[in-house]
């Protein structure tokens, strides 16, 4: 079974790019199972749910105008199921996560896509924000993990876990997305019985997800690993491979973000 994380940064601009990668996959004789997108920066009205339709997807939607928005596309037959939009008792005006059980092999898995906020800058309101919204998510999980033992978190997570997620982390140390805080806050959530399916491997050294647009960020590897994808313990013996795929972010017009791929086998 096949999952992946994509941050595609305005869907209207790149659901060409997101149905060809798919497509792609498939013709490799690797179908992507489950795909959680996040930054959809349209509206639940304006979802290409026929689009998807064509290509053998089925859809759970979470949309925003402008900002946010997030979305968990399934390969037919599978169909999402008790969708959860947010974090439930946490008040957010953002569309920020969402959640379904999708059918397995060894069972229902539970998977849920998010888009961590970004927090702007130490010391800020935003990077206030931040921190309560990963406390919420980290108390939802917990429970979560209990009725779900068979989840999966995947999604941008705006935090590096450590200097090997940066391309230079003396001159980025205490930045956005570095800072000791919001590792803290990424190692709590690993700590609820979660797993970085990303280093169950060895990995080329300077592996990223996310480049800036500006100064040639993908061309000179300038980047930061913030796409994650997390699995729990029951799940770790399942997991076969887990990669990052470059390749869309040489398209014209790219996400800044590329494609974070988990592939499950049998245990």
């Amino acid at each position: 079974m096949k999952l992946a994380t994509w941050n595609i940064n305005s869907l209207t601009v790149r659901l060409p790019q997101v149905l060809e990668w798919l497509a792609a996959q498939a013709a490799a004789g690797a179908p992507v199972d489950v795909l959680a997108l996040q930054e959809l920066k349209l509206t639940d009205d304006k979802f290409p749910l026929e689009a998807f339709s064509q290509a053998g997807y089925a859809a759970a939607v979470f949309g925003q105008k402008t900002y946010n928005g997030v979305a968990l596309l399934t390969r037919a037959p599978r169909v999402p199921q008790d969708v959860v939009r947010n974090i439930p008792g946490f008040a957010d005006e953002m569309a920020r996560v969402i959640a379904a059980t999708v059918e397995a092999p060894g069972g229902p898995l539970r998977v849920v896509g998010a888009y961590f906020p970004n927090g702007q800058e130490p010391g800020s309101d935003k990077f206030a924000y931040k921190m309560r919204w990963l406390d919420a998510l980290r108390g939802w999980l917990r429970e979560e993990l209990q009725r779900h033992p068979r989840l999966v978190l995947m999604g941008d997570f705006n935090i590096t876990f450590d200097e090997r997620d940066v391309w230079d982390p003396v001159a980025l140390a205490g930045t956005i997305h570095c800072t000791d805080e919001e590792r803290a806050q990424l190692g709590a959530l690993t700590a609820l019985g979660l797993v970085d399916a990303f280093r169950l491997f060895e990995q080329p050294p300077k592996t990223f997800s996310w480049w800036d647009y500006r100064q040639l960020g993908f061309q000179k590897n300038r980047g930061l690993r913030i796409d994650h994808v997390l699995v729990s313990e029951p799940l770790r013996a399942q997991v076969a491979a887990c990669t990052i795929d470059r390749a869309p972010r040489k398209n014209q017009q790219p996400s800044d973000h590329a494609p974070v791929v988990l592939t499950l086998g049998a245990d």
